[in-house]
């Protein structure tokens, strides 16, 4: 496999995460557990925003009566494979002018991408 070959996959991989992590942001996504559920990975675990940790079951509990009513601005979206079937996404999300930096990994399951790790660390001022 050439270095264009790996650089055509990445850059396409980084748009399809870059998509799972909007749905993931989306209310209407967020209030069906079903949708979220493929999503997140069944070892799925958060490092909130709010330094409280999470598992799968209660984001998906959390998620379901949230109420978000739009999402975040996505700024600096980047992605970095780890291995053929992992990969890390970084970027920053605004919301009423309070900015959360945030990362995922998000592995290859059977044809899937699944969200196994998620942390988002406020920004100060």
């Amino acid at each position: 496999m050439t270095i264009q070959q790996n650089e055509i996959q990445d850059a396409e991989l980084k748009a399809l995460l870059f998509r799972l992590e909007l749905e993931l942001m989306d209310p209407d996504v967020r209030k069906d557990r079903e949708k979220v559920s493929a999503l997140l990975a069944e070892e799925f675990r958060e490092f909130g925003s709010s330094g409280r940790a999470w598992s799968r079951a209660a984001i998906l509990d959390l998620l379901a009566t949230e109420p978000w009513q739009s999402a975040p601005v996505v700024e600096e979206f980047e992605m970095q494979r780890i291995a053929m079937d992992a990969a890390l996404v970084t970027y920053r999300t605004v919301r009423s002018q309070q900015a959360t930096l945030r990362s995922s990994i998000w592995m290859l399951r059977e044809g899937l991408w699944q969200m196994v790790f998620h942390q988002g660390t406020r920004m100060r001022g």
